[in-house]
């Protein structure tokens, strides 16, 4: 069980390699920064607003403070010292909740220092992070640019393999074609296939017939010379004196060029 889990494990890991690509990866490290970033700001925004109601309240008890021991000055001046033991008692009860105050108030205001050196802090790491970020990207985008270039110029991309493939099984099949036409005119010509036109002729044949057609341009040629030579056996004979009358009332034999 723990064999196969690694075996998954190995396969997912590099199912997620194949898949995983920097520049997502990175804008999405920067997208958590920036809300990390967002957060520190509010933190910042809710201390400095607690801060300023602290600072509200510490004028009010510091205004109350301030009109009680006005009114235990009148109340002396007045001769009643019992009215001024009380603003003064009221008044001192104010102090204790002023010094209270005053004691979170600086706390606050020491918590918002800290919080807003943070966030200036982490905010020029989010700037460092997104130029770092955009040129990593660039960087990595030219790189995948040079890589694909040279894999369709070295043939071994996968869209230009795909094309080498298509390009190699026409040729095949070309080829494939070519070969087959080529046996079908071997046997036609040396006559183990038929041709149900009659159209097609082995080399025997056609010799053959060339071979005839010549001998029948022979013979028609020497039948005309023989033709030619009967007829002028006659004219010679009446030239030479040793034809008769019979010879020579007989009509002349045209000579005939009918073919045979």
């Amino acid at each position: 069980m723990k064999r196969m889990g690694m075996i998954f494990r190995a396969k997912a890991n590099k199912a997620l390699d194949r898949a995983e690509d920097p520049r997502e990866t990175l804008d999405y490290s920067y997208q958590k920064q920036l809300e990390l970033l967002q957060k520190v700001r509010r933190g910042v925004a809710d201390v400095a607003t607690s801060r300023k109601r602290l600072e509200l309240q510490l004028n009010q008890l510091q205004g109350q403070s301030s009109k009680l021991e006005d009114q235990g000055r009148k109340a002396l001046a007045l001769g009643r010292e019992d009215l001024a033991r009380e603003a003064l008692s009221r008044r001192a009860a104010l102090q204790q909740q002023v010094s209270d105050l005053q004691t979170q108030h600086q706390t606050l205001q020491g918590e918002e220092e800290k919080l807003t050196l943070a966030s200036q802090r982490l905010q020029a790491k989010v700037d460092a992070f997104r130029t770092k970020k955009e040129t990593i990207k660039a960087t990595y985008t030219a790189a995948q640019a040079q890589t694909r270039i040279g894999e369709a110029f070295s043939g071994i991309s996968e869209e230009m393999g795909d094309v080498g493939m298509a390009i190699q099984r026409a040729e095949d099949k070309t080829q494939q074609m070519q070969a087959r036409a080529g046996a079908i005119d071997e046997l036609l010509a040396s006559g183990a296939l038929d041709d149900p036109t009659g159209t097609a002729k082995d080399d025997i044949t056609a010799e053959l017939d060339r071979l005839s057609g010549g001998s029948d341009v022979e013979l028609e040629l020497q039948r005309m010379k023989a033709e030619l030579a009967g007829s002028s056996g006659p004219k010679q004979a009446i030239e030479g004196g040793t034809g008769g009358q019979a010879e020579q009332g007989r009509p002349q034999e045209q000579p005939r060029f009918d073919k045979q």
